[in-house]
C-alpha cells in the first residue's frame, strides 16, 4: 500500500493587506477632509469680506469729520509734539546760561593763571577759567570744615563742659576740681568784653552758668586749684605753618578747653596755654561768688576717680557753624577739624580730622586733585584748593545751612562792609577769605576770596573766585574784580522768561 504525504495548506500573514488598505482610504478620508475645510473656509472669508467693507464704509464716512476736527485742532494747538516749546525750562536755562557765559567771558582778561573763577547754577558749571588750578584758599576752606563736621557729626551735635571734684565735706573740697573741656569753641565769661571784638561771637555758652551748678551744689570753698584739662585734643594749640604773626593773634591757642578765646578778664593778650586760661577764669567767677580755690589754677588732666558735679551743654553745631562762617572764626575752624577726628577715631588731632574731611569730599565726589589741606582755618599758606572744588562743597549743601550761615551782603559779619552799594545788598551770601602777606612782594603772595550763592528766580548760583598777587589785598584792589563778577551774575536771567518759550 503505497501512503502519499501530501503538506498542510498555507497560511499567508495579513498584515501587508490591511497596509494597503490604509494606503487606500486615507487619501480618501483626507480629500472629504479638504473639500469640507475648503466650503468652511470660503464662507468665512465671505463673511469677512462683507464686514470689511462696511467698517471701510464707516471709515470712508467719519474721514471728512475727522479731517476737519484735525484742522481745528491744528488751529488751536500751532506748536508741534516735538518743538523746542514743549521743553521750556529747559531751553531758557541753556539760553540764559550761554549769555551769562559770554557776559563773564571778558572779566576773565583779569584773572591771572594763580587765580580762579567758577560759576554754576544748581550745581552745573556755567562759565569758569582755571577751575582746576590749585590757588591758596584762606578762608574759603571753612566752607569744606563746615559741611564736612555737618555731615559727620550732625547739625544737632553738642559739646559739654563739665567739673569734676570729690564730694564737698560740709561744704569743702579737699583737693582740687578740675573743669574738663568737651571741645566747645564758643564758651565765654558772662562779663568778658567780647562785644569789642571786630567780629563779636554769638551762639555763646555761658561759662557762669557751669559756675552757678557748681555753686549749688554746696560748695563754700576749695582747699586746691581749678585744673583746665583739655586733654580730649592733643596739645597742638597752633599751626606751625601759620605765617608771621598769625599765631596767637589771628588763631590759638586753642584746645579742647577754651574760654574767652583764651582770654582773661583783666589782661590785654591771649594766654599761651588754653587750659591754664580758662582755669584762672573759672577760679575768678567761683571767687565773684563767694567761694573761696586756695592755691588758685593750673592746666592738667583730672583725676578719673573724681566724680561729675556740673555740667553745661552748647546750643547745637548748626549754631556753632553759623557763627564760624558769619565772623570767619578760626579757632571754632581748628576745634570742629580736631572734634571731626575725635568722634571718628578718638584721636583729637588735625592729621585724624582731615583724614576724615578728604574722605567725606571724595565720597560726595568733589573733584580732589590738587587739593591739598593742613589746617581748618584756610590761615597757612600751604593749603591749596580749587574752585570746582569749592563749587563741588557749595552745591552739595543748596538750602542748607552753609546757604544760610553765610554772612549776607553789605548786612552781617565779614561782608558787612562789602557791597554796600551794590545790588547785591541784602541778596547775595557768601565766604569771605583774606591772606595778607606783607610786604606786597611776600612769597606766597596775598589772597582775597569770595565764595557763596545769590537766589536768582529760575535756582541759585553759585560762584567763586580765589585772586592771588603780591597787592590783591591792598587798596581794596580785589574790589573791581567783586563788583564785575556780581554785577555779571544780576543779569541772570537775561534771556527770554519760560512763559514766552512754552505752547503758543
Amino acid at each position: 500500500m503505497r501512503v502519499d504525504l501530501v503538506s498542510a495548506p498555507s497560511r499567508y500573514p495579513r498584515g501587508p493587506l490591511f497596509i494597503l488598505l490604509a494606503i487606500a482610504v486615507v487619501p480618501t478620508v483626507a480629500l472629504v477632509a479638504l473639500v469640507v475645510w475648503s466650503d468652511r473656509e470660503a464662507d468665512s472669508y465671505d463673511a469677512a469680506r462683507d464686514e470689511a467693507a462696511l467698517v471701510q464704509d464707516a471709515l470712508d464716512e467719519s474721514r471728512d469729520s475727522t479731517l476737519s476736527a484735525s484742522d481745528e485742532a491744528a488751529a488751536a494747538l500751532p506748536t508741534g509734539l516735538f518743538n523746542y516749546r514743549r521743553a521750556p525750562r529747559e531751553i531758557a536755562v541753556l539760553a540764559n546760561g550761554n549769555m551769562l557765559a559770554e557776559a563773564l567771558e571778558p572779566m576773565y582778561n583779569f584773572i591771572n593763571d594763580d587765580s580762579c573763577v567758577a560759576v554754576a547754577l544748581n550745581g552745573h558749571l556755567i562759565s569758569s577759567k582755571n577751575p582746576a588750578t590749585p590757588v591758596i584758599p584762606a578762608s574759603t576752606q571753612k566752607l569744606l570744615i563746615a559741611a564736612v563736621a555737618l555731615e559727620t557729626l550732625g547739625g544737632d551735635y553738642t559739646f559739654t563742659t563739665t567739673i569734676a571734684s570729690q564730694a564737698a565735706v560740709d561744704g569743702v573740697v579737699e583737693g582740687d576740681i578740675y573743669l574738663i573741656g568737651g571741645g566747645d569753641p564758643l564758651l565765654v565769661s558772662d562779663d568778658y568784653p567780647i562785644d569789642s571784638d571786630r567780629y563779636p561771637e554769638f551762639s555763646t555758652t555761658s561759662l557762669d552758668r557751669l559756675a552757678d551748678e557748681f555753686v549749688d551744689t554746696g560748695v563754700t570753698r576749695v582747699n586746691g586749684a581749678v585744673i583746665g584739662d583739655g586733654s580730649r585734643y592733643d596739645d597742638e594749640f597752633v599751626i606751625a605753618s601759620w605765617g608771621d604773626g598769625v599765631a596767637f593773634v589771628d588763631g590759638g591757642p586753642y584746645d579742647a578747653l577754651l574760654v574767652n578765646d583764651s582770654r582773661v578778664r583783666g589782661r590785654s593778650s591771649r594766654q599761651r596755654d588754653p587750659n591754664e586760661a580758662a582755669a584762672r577764669e573759672m577760679a575768678r567767677l567761683l571767687r565773684n561768688r563767694g567761694i573761696s580755690v586756695a592755691t588758685g589754677w593750673a592746666s592738667g588732666v583730672a583725676d578719673p576717680a573724681a566724680p561729675i558735679v556740673a555740667t553745661v551743654t552748647s546750643e547745637p553745631l548748626s549754631a556753632a557753624v553759623r557763627e564760624m562762617l558769619t565772623t570767619s572764626d578760626n579757632n571754632t575752624a581748628e576745634m570742629l577739624l580736631k572734634e571731626i577726628g575725635f568722634a571718628d577715631s578718638g584721636e583729637g588731632t588735625v592729621a585724624t580730622g582731615l583724614t576724615v574731611v578728604d574722605r567725606t569730599l571724595r565720597g560726595w565726589g568733589i573733584p580732589m586733585d590738587g587739593v591739598r589741606l593742613v589746617d581748618g582755618s584756610g590761615l597757612s599758606p600751604d593749603n591749596r584748593i580749587t574752585c570746582a572744588a569749592l563749587i563741588g562743597v557749595l552745591n552739595h549743601d543748596i538750602g542748607g545751612v552753609l546757604s544760610t550761615g553765610l554772612p549776607l551782603a553789605g548786612r552781617t559779619g565779614t561782608l558787612a562792609d562789602e557791597f554796600t552799594e551794590s545790588v547785591m545788598a541784602g541778596r547775595l551770601v557768601a565766604k569771605t577769605g583774606t591772606l595778607s602777606n606783607p610786604p606786597a612782594e611776600s612769597d606766597p603772595p596775598a589772597v582775597k576770596a569770595l565764595a557763596g550763592y545769590l537766589p536768582t528766580d529760575v535756582g541759585v548760583l553759585q560762584f567763586a573766585i580765589v585772586q592771588s598777587g603780591p597787592d590783591v589785598t591792598s587798596d581794596r584792589k580785589y574790589e573791581t574784580l567783586w563788583l564785575a563778577l556780581t554785577d555779571r551774575l544780576d543779569t541772570y536771567p537775561a534771556g527770554p522768561e519760560f512763559d514766552l518759550l512754552g505752547p503758543q
